[in-house]
């Protein structure tokens, strides 16, 4: 058969933007692991949710979330 395709890759197909952060926090740790992921901060510096963003997700993927405008967002993620 063919091997499972993750949701990431059919929203790639569409060229949709994909990665909104929902948090500012959030905005925060994917800016953190696009530094990393493009040289211009050492990989060592990230710690959890950034440098987990780092492991899993693309540059581009990270580059929405990072650039997600954060007037409507909350500080940190709502329950």
């Amino acid at each position: 058969g063919t091997p499972a395709r993750s949701p990431r890759f059919f929203h790639e197909m569409k060229g949709t933007p994909l990665m909104k952060a929902k948090s500012e926090a959030q905005q925060k740790a994917a800016g953190a692991a696009l530094a990393a992921k493009r040289g211009d901060m050492p990989k060592s510096k990230l710690q959890g949710a950034s440098k987990e963003m780092y492991e899993t997700m693309t540059e581009d993927e990270l580059d929405d979330m990072a650039s997600t405008s954060h007037d409507n967002l909350p500080e940190k993620k709502e329950a």
